[in-house]
Parts: C-alpha cells; structure tokens; sequence
C-alpha cells in the first residue's frame, strides 16, 4: 500500500522522550509537536492521519502544572471517536486510558518501573492490527523498555486488555482505535541512559546492560510497532479517500 502522502501528528510532551527509533520509521511522515517548546495542541481536523501521543514526567493529573494535558486528553478522545489511529506510549498510553474514561494511580505501590521488563502478550494481542505483527504465539513473553512512576489501574470499559508485566498488568491495551503502551517502543540506548540519570550508579548500570542485553529484540519490536501503526494509517487515509469512514 502507497504510504508516500501519510501523516502522522506526533505529539511530543517532554524533551527527554523524543519520537526515538520511531524517527527512522516515521521519517517525513512525522509532523512533530513541541509542547514544552510552547506549541500548541493540534485540532481535530489537523491531525492528517493519525496521532501519536509520547511519553513524559507529568503526572496525567497535573492540569494545573501542565495545563496543556487538559485540551490534549480532549484530542486524545475525539481522535478516538472520529476512528484516528492513535497510539499513545508511557504518558501517552495514560491520557489514552482517562480520555476513554479509565484510571491512572500516582505513585502506586510496585512502585517505579525502569529500565528492561519483561512483558507477557495476552490473546488478544495476536489479533491487535499493531501488535499483531510483533506477537508471537509460541513466544509471548518478550523484553521492552520502561520508564514510568505513575500507572493505569482500571481501563476504559471498553479496553482490550493485551499486555502484562510482574509490576503492572496494563502494560498494552486498545480502545476503539487507539493503542496504549506503557512501556516505551521507541527507546533507544541514547534515550534509556537519559531516563536512569536519577537512578543511583548501580542501578542505572544495571538498566543499560539490561537494554544491550535485549536492544536486538527491543529495538527490532520497536521497528515493527512504528512500521505497523504506519501501515494502519495508511489504510485509514486510503478508505477515507473513497468516501469511507473508519468507525472508532
């Protein structure tokens, strides 16, 4: 399928969780939000094809401090409705779970999860139209990166539970045509030595060689989340140019 005119609207909330491996993927396709460089949260109607939502240090309650999250978990939701392929990772994935009327705890007791985890794809994971293609059914449990405080504990009603951790069961789920991830797929090693900075020096080593162990498979899965999600906004922009709407 053509994917030369597709656009994806990447929304970016914190410099330290940048589009990553994705930007390969991505490439021109991204058009890149800057809300801590003072952009504006993009409209409905300008978000070209699909939206991606990244990661960051907010707390997803932090409407006051942040008050940018309020009108994004407004577009998270109407993207959503309007059947836009979003796929929202760390913080992303939490505005996508309250946008859809979920619930995310600050602080919850399992505590920070960083650095390399383990992530157990569950069944419905083979038949996700993005995790499909990263899933395999006699290898499901797999390594990925992480970094994050607070966590999704009640999903949408409509949530489609699809990944688990030993810290945190939600670590994927779908609503309607959004994806959520907890852990993040566009990490990078460059990206993982930032996130550990704050760690003391044993287990920020720890985390690093916990990535080189696994980059092979972390960063080839990574490729195929970005190249797949690609590919889903493709076929939304081709049934769209026949006149068809993609329900949510």
């Amino acid at each position: 399928m053509n994917q030369s005119d597709v656009t994806v609207t990447v929304v970016q909330s914190d410099p330290r969780f940048p589009l990553g491996a994705f930007a390969e993927t991505f490439g021109d396709h991204a058009v890149v939000v800057r809300l801590h460089d003072g952009d504006e949260v993009p409209s409905l109607a300008d978000l070209g094809d699909a939206l991606v939502v990244l990661g960051g240090t907010p707390s997803v309650h932090d409407v006051v401090g942040h008050p940018w999250l309020s009108p994004l978990r407004t577009l998270v939701a109407d993207a959503v409705a309007a059947g836009v392929p979003v796929l929202g990772t760390g913080l992303g994935a939490q505005l996508l779970a309250v946008a859809r009327g979920g619930h995310v705890e600050v602080s919850p007791p399992p505590g920070q999860e960083d650095g390399t985890t383990q992530v157990y794809w569950r069944r419905g994971a083979c038949d996700d139209p993005v995790l499909a293609h990263v899933v395999a059914v006699e290898d499901r449990t797999v390594p990925v990166a992480t970094h994050h405080r607070d966590a999704v504990v009640d999903l949408p009603a409509d949530g489609v539970w699809l990944g688990s951790s030993a810290l945190y069961p939600f670590q994927a789920f779908r609503s309607g045509s959004g994806l959520g991830l907890q852990f993040q797929p566009e990490a990078t090693r460059e990206l993982v030595q930032g996130w550990t900075q704050g760690l003391e020096e044993q287990a920020a080593a720890a985390a690093l060689a916990a990535f080189d162990e696994h980059a092979e498979r972390v960063l080839g899965d990574g490729r195929r989340i970005a190249e797949a999600f690609l590919a889903q906004a493709a076929v939304r922009r081709a049934r769209a140019a026949g006149g068809e709407r993609v329900p949510a």
